[in-house]
């Protein structure tokens, strides 16, 4: 064979390794949305760089994605399989324990972990106030890859790369944290009394309950306080006062009426720079009208809102909490 046509040939076969080695060298938490993902984005009319909201439920073994639309409101994008999680039904009470949480959680950035010994995860603030409140204990408890768990929610690594992906692309968008939701199950009334005998019955029903059903009917992450050691769901607190003890008497309250109306889209309001509730501001006929004091503390309850639509940032990094990693 001809020296020249050899030295082609040779050529060839090195650019052909280089450019198979370099479709290979994306790390795990910059690869972009999966081209399914973001099919069914544009068939549900969601932006990428949309807020999140995130919902576990252990029984059904399913961690479902929901995504914020211009309406105001968040709507169901996708359901994934959870491929592990330890211990039972109810919360995790202490380290070692074994036990996934159940609770009200946020995740921020800091809360990403790239470099995660579990391919990639977030950590979902565990302990949180209520789990302190009660003294429970444990760390690193996590939303992770590698389908292997003590005390987490293990996704494959292929599914933790999705979801990774969607939280990366919220922060780049303006979500400053995101709520994940952890729950037993679907808590309908069917599934309620098939548990009344459980002995985790009344942590559910007083401290997740109302959680679960607020957001059934507006698909607005709730606005989540803690005091005297129990979670209070949508509540306005009178005379500015806010709790600051999650062990103390909590301050003057009352229930905010809550109903499925459309909010102002988000999007514009981002653009104006205006300020985010995440509950509708028309009030219901049938309850009493909350003070403006009440209505004043819904608004900082908000975590999400986003600035006007920015380019998906492939080179985006979160910033590492060395007491975060696992």
């Amino acid at each position: 064979m001809d020296l020249s046509i050899k030295r082609s040939l040779l050529i060839a076969a090195v650019v052909g390794v280089g450019l198979s080695g370099c479709s290979q060298v994306v790390p795990p938490h910059l690869k972009p949305i999966p081209p399914e993902a973001k099919a069914l984005l544009a068939k549900k009319g969601m932006r990428e760089d949309a807020p999140i909201f995130v919902r576990i439920f252990k029984e059904e073994n399913e961690l479902e994605i929901w995504k914020a639309k211009a309406d105001g409101r968040f709507h169901h994008f996708k359901t994934y399989p959870i491929c592990n999680y330890s211990g039972g039904l109810g919360p995790k009470f202490k380290q070692g324990d074994k036990q996934s949480p159940e609770g009200f959680y946020k995740v921020s950035a800091k809360q990403m972990n790239p470099n995660s010994s579990y391919h990639l995860s977030f950590n979902l603030g565990y302990p949180n106030a209520f789990d302190k409140s009660h003294k429970r204990t444990g760390n690193y408890l996590m939303v992770h890859g590698d389908c292997k768990s003590a005390g987490c929610y293990a996704m494959t690594d292929a599914l933790i790369e999705e979801i990774y992906a969607f939280a990366r692309e919220a922060f780049s968008g303006g979500q400053k944290a995101f709520d994940v939701h952890a729950y037993p199950f679907r808590m309908t009334n069917g599934n309620m009394q098939r548990h009344v005998k459980n002995k985790h019955y009344a942590f559910w029903r007083n401290n997740l309950y109302q959680g679960y059903r607020d957001f059934e009917n507006v698909k607005l992450p709730p606005k989540v306080d803690v005091c005297e050691r129990r979670y209070l769901v949508n509540v306005g607190f009178t005379n500015g006062q806010k709790p600051t003890d999650p062990t103390a008497a909590c301050p003057t309250y009352q229930r905010l009426p809550v109903e499925a109306i459309p909010r102002p889209p988000m999007f514009q309001e981002a653009k104006r720079k205006a300020p985010m509730s995440p509950l509708p501001q028309k009030q219901a006929s049938a309850s009493p009208a909350p003070s403006a004091a009440a209505q004043a503390s819904v608004g900082s309850g908000s975590t999400f809102g986003f600035a006007p639509a920015k380019p998906s940032v492939a080179g985006f990094a979160f910033r590492l909490n060395s007491t975060l990693s696992r």
